[in-house]
């Protein structure tokens, strides 16, 4: 349920707002429109707010400045020590995409940025099933995360990277759960959701799914 990535997050999360910025040149395209992808994922959302993922609390200062409420859900120690060092009156607890407190009041919108594809696929399909039930009618799940036209598109992202040298990207995209955007819409239409996908950059797609 992503947890297996824990170690990789406890030894980022002091570099991690640096990477998410432009100073780390492989992941440069990733990160590309950071600000805007967040600026949008909050435009998106409603006023009482379930954020998974929080890392570093950078979507989060966001939502807060934007005077939603927000229960942040963020497995890493570390990167939840630094949220709370930005955020000190904010609710950040313990948890991840399928095991997680629940809020203590109705959401209307559930977030993430760059963190979904932790899970596996029948993971993904869990965690929206849990959703679907968390939300009431024209609720909406807004995340922003890499994902893929097709496999073959996966692929060839995964020959780029090594050509340009980039090995810790590649090992990335190779480690990580990377779906596709066919996979994603069915994932998202079974459970009882209207889906749209906008491309952001290269790699990251806005997913906003609306709970019919």
């Amino acid at each position: 349920m992503g947890r297996e990535f824990l170690d990789i997050f406890e030894t980022w999360a002091q570099s991690y707002d640096s990477s998410v910025y432009g100073h780390d040149e492989q992941y440069r395209d990733v990160f590309d429109g950071y600000e805007t992808i967040l600026n949008t994922v909050v435009e998106k959302s409603g006023n009482v707010v379930l954020e998974f993922g929080v890392g570093t609390g950078n979507l989060t200062k966001k939502l807060i400045e934007a005077n939603k409420t927000v229960y942040g859900i963020e497995p890493s120690a570390p990167m939840r020590e630094l949220a709370k060092e930005k955020l000190a009156h904010v609710s950040i607890e313990d948890g991840d995409f399928l095991q997680f407190p629940l809020p203590s009041e109705p959401i209307d919108t559930i977030v993430s940025t760059y963190a979904f594809h932790h899970l596996t696929d029948e993971e993904k399909e869990e965690a929206i099933g849990k959703y679907s039930a968390l939300l009431h009618k024209g609720g909406k799940i807004v995340f922003a995360d890499t994902a893929f036209i097709d496999h073959e598109a996966y692929e060839a992202m995964i020959a780029e990277a090594k050509q340009k040298g980039f090995v810790a990207l590649a090992e990335d995209l190779q480690r990580e759960h990377y779906t596709t955007i066919p996979a994603l819409d069915r994932m998202f239409t079974t459970h009882g959701f209207t889906v749209t996908f906008t491309p952001m950059n290269r790699f990251v797609w806005l997913m906003e799914a609306v709970k019919q």
